[in-house]
């Protein structure tokens, strides 16, 4: 009996670590729009609707810091910097999709 306990204490702290890394209210729709390739931060502030400059560096951040995406800073005036989905982030994709495709049948 103790041992069902003990997984199912398991499977909720895997599942609250899992949403620490892409569980922030913006992190799929940043992720949705880098399965395209990669983006210049302008470029994910037009695509990803209603998200401030503020709160988009810190997904990214968030992101960066977890291994979903990597940020490449370029030596221009002004700097310019570029997001791409690790492998690891290119993972998500079919799992985003489903999510998407779930959403669309229950929630839209």
């Amino acid at each position: 009996m103790e041992d069902k306990k003990d997984k199912k204490t398991d499977e909720r702290c895997a599942l609250q670590e899992i949403l620490g890394v892409i569980g922030g209210k913006w992190s799929m729709s940043i992720i949705y729009a880098l399965f395209e390739g990669t983006k210049r931060f302008s470029e994910l502030e037009r695509l990803v609707l209603k998200i401030n400059s503020r709160m988009l560096v810190k997904e990214l951040k968030n992101m960066e810091a977890n291994g979903i995406v990597v940020r490449e800073v370029f030596p221009t005036v002004p700097p310019t910097v570029e997001y791409t989905l690790t492998t690891k982030g290119k993972k998500l994709e079919p799992i985003i999709n489903e999510l998407y495709k779930w959403g669309l049948e229950y929630v839209a």
